[in-house]
């Protein structure tokens, strides 16, 4: 029988299993990094975020935001302040940088691939859920498109001849 190897593989999981196995020695969840990400954006520039402004982005209401941003607190990832200032600790600076760069490796590499519908909410929901090795391997390949733009432009005829 085709695919019996998968029926008998002990190396086959649920997403989620596989998200335990890769993940185990993380702690900050899907949407603890999305704060992380989104306070760093904000810091970049202003070096602090409000509590009102970051629920904003999010599209939340301020009081899950405050709830969020006091479980990053107590990681030692933000400081939060009275009157709603959020602040990066170093530790929280560092992971928010690394962050928007996996953001930003999954963005162009989905717009190499010309796509554009729903781009922003692909680029959440692969950026979730790509491990280490595989971003640096799209990473690669984002840096050879830069700097051998005659193939990018060859996938692009290539494509356009099944659209």
């Amino acid at each position: 029988m085709k695919g019996a190897g998968i029926l008998n593989s002990k190396e086959f999981y649920t997403v989620r299993g596989y998200e335990i196995l890769d993940k185990k020695n993380e702690l900050l969840s899907h949407s603890m990094e999305d704060y992380m990400e989104m306070i760093y954006r904000c810091a970049i520039e202003e070096g602090y975020i409000r509590i009102n402004m970051l629920a904003e982005l999010l599209n939340i209401k301020a009081p899950s935001a405050t709830k969020m941003v006091q479980k990053l607190g107590q990681l030692g990832l933000v400081q939060y302040e009275k009157y709603g200032i959020v602040k990066l600790t170093a530790e929280g600076e560092k992971i928010g940088r690394a962050l928007l760069a996996r953001h930003h490796i999954i963005e162009e590499f989905l717009q190499n691939l010309d796509v554009e519908e729903n781009l922003l909410m692909n680029v959440e929901m692969i950026e979730h859920n790509v491990n280490a090795n595989a971003l640096r391997k799209i990473e690669l390949l984002n840096l050879f498109f830069a700097e051998h733009p005659d193939i990018l432009v060859k996938l692009q005829e290539y494509r356009a001849k099944f659209v």
